[in-house]
């Protein structure tokens, strides 16, 4: 085994214990470990000493915690805009009372935003199982979902005019009018 190779694995328990004491959770620090551990053995340049693999080490360890943090306060902040831009979600029991009209609207969207609004938001797949179908990334697939939603929601607002700024429940523009609308 090589000098750097076995100082890691010399010191496993120890890495294993730094990632738990920053990170709480034992199931991710040791997730965190592994991510880190390829990482390493990925590394183009190697320290060929066992003390200087060690220091070494930490540093790539440190740099996956401070990446984990980063990513959950973006996580963090996307789940806030979207809370703010759609401040209610209806639950069952009200679903029969939501706007139908964006069922209509929905063939004036691109396909691909079509397919993505239909398959996470109708059909509740999974976001990257999605994105690996489709041969996209997750986050590509996240920015395409955010704009079908934007171009949907000015859709529902050139075509519901005030029920969609209040939601669209217990809404009636389905019934009557030379366009669809009873407003």
């Amino acid at each position: 085994m090589h000098g750097m190779e076995q100082a890691l694995v010399e010191n496993l328990q120890a890495f294993i214990g730094f990632a738990r004491r920053r990170v709480g959770d034992p199931h991710l620090a040791e997730d965190i470990v592994q991510e880190s551990l390829v990482k390493a053995l990925a590394a183009e340049r190697q320290p060929d000493d066992g003390e200087d693999a060690v220091a070494w080490f930490y540093r790539i360890l440190r740099r996956s915690i401070i990446d984990l943090y980063r990513r959950s306060d973006a996580r963090s902040r996307a789940m806030a805009r979207f809370e703010e831009e759609f401040p209610e979600i209806p639950g069952p029991e009200e679903e029969r009372l939501v706007c139908a009209c964006f069922r209509r609207l929905l063939p004036a969207l691109p396909e691909s935003y079509r397919q993505a609004l239909e398959r996470i938001d109708l059909e509740g797949a999974d976001a990257g199982e999605l994105a690996a179908e489709l041969g996209l990334t997750r986050n590509n697939l996240t920015v395409r979902l955010h704009r079908a939603r934007r171009q949907l929601r000015e859709l529902l607002a050139n075509n519901c005019k005030a029920c969609s700024r209040h939601g669209c429940l217990d809404c009636t523009c389905g019934e009557g009018g030379a366009d669809g609308h009873a407003h």
